[in-house]
């Protein structure tokens, strides 16, 4: 394995802004840990786009991170996560974190019996999902949910418009009426959104993020390879994206909560 400095940045990508919320978990956790952050707005959203194509961009935004000097990559897109992680990991010499859909502890928090899934098309149509399910679904019943236009949604920082609250309504409606008392958000976008799901569900049901198990799985991976950066030292977040940069800066700022600089990628 390259032989990297504790000042190293954790890189992290999605296709798109939807990451951020992984982000945000990562620097909560790691407050100290210089960060880098690509989102392939360009070419969002992913969850409809082929195999090929997801595996290719993954492998060109991955490489940019590993040139930038990063000691370990977090995958922060679920759609990358089940449609290419394992053949990234097959040649990436540092750690790679990915995500994973929340079905597990869905299937041990739902008293109800039955979890609703939020995801895109291609995750939720993935070997590793249906994975997910046969391992535990035997006790629970899992309603997948492709939620189209979502993504889109949360790229124009529409957090909060009509446009979103119809479209959520009508992806979680016919789950809470099969009795889902449990949702996973099953797409890095989505915790963007969750104040307008928690309206439409209310107070008892809950609504599973995986982004605190990332990050604690990359404190843990980064323990391991003995590079956590220094405690109480100031922290740094790059971030770069495949957007226009004007827009990439007005949407990336407003998420991730500061005004930042964005860098371009053309390809």
């Amino acid at each position: 394995m390259t032989a990297l400095g504790n000042d190293a940045p954790i890189g992290v990508f999605d296709s798109g802004v939807g990451g951020l919320s992984v982000l945000h978990a990562i620097h909560s956790k790691l407050p100290e840990e210089n960060l880098i952050y690509v989102a392939d707005s360009g070419n969002a959203p992913y969850g409809d786009r082929d195999a090929g194509f997801i595996a290719a961009r993954a492998t060109k935004i991955t490489e940019l991170l590993l040139a930038s000097g990063a000691k370990a990559i977090v995958v922060a897109c679920n759609t990358v996560s089940v449609v290419a992680i394992e053949k990234l990991r097959s040649w990436c010499p540092i750690p790679v974190v990915a995500m994973e859909p929340a079905i597990k502890p869905a299937s041990q928090n739902t008293k109800t019996g039955v979890i609703g899934v939020l995801a895109t098309r291609q995750t939720i149509a993935s070997p590793s999902v249906a994975r997910l399910c046969a391992a535990h679904g035997k006790n629970v019943e899992i309603l997948l949910q492709p939620c189209p236009g979502l993504v889109e949604q949360v790229e124009k920082a529409e957090l909060l418009s009509d446009a979103s609250r119809a479209l959520l309504l009508g992806y979680i409606s016919p789950l809470l009426a099969a009795g889902a008392d449990t949702l996973v958000l099953g797409c890095t976008h989505y915790p963007f959104l969750a104040q307008l799901i928690r309206d439409i569900v209310g107070p008892d049901v809950a609504i599973l993020d995986p982004a605190i198990a990332v990050a604690q799985q990359v404190e843990r991976r980064l323990g391991d390879q003995r590079v956590s950066a220094p405690r109480a030292r100031p922290a740094e977040a790059r971030f770069f994206s495949s957007a226009d940069p004007d827009d990439a800066r007005a949407i990336i700022s407003v998420l991730w909560g500061r005004n930042v600089t964005v860098q371009g990628i053309d390809w």
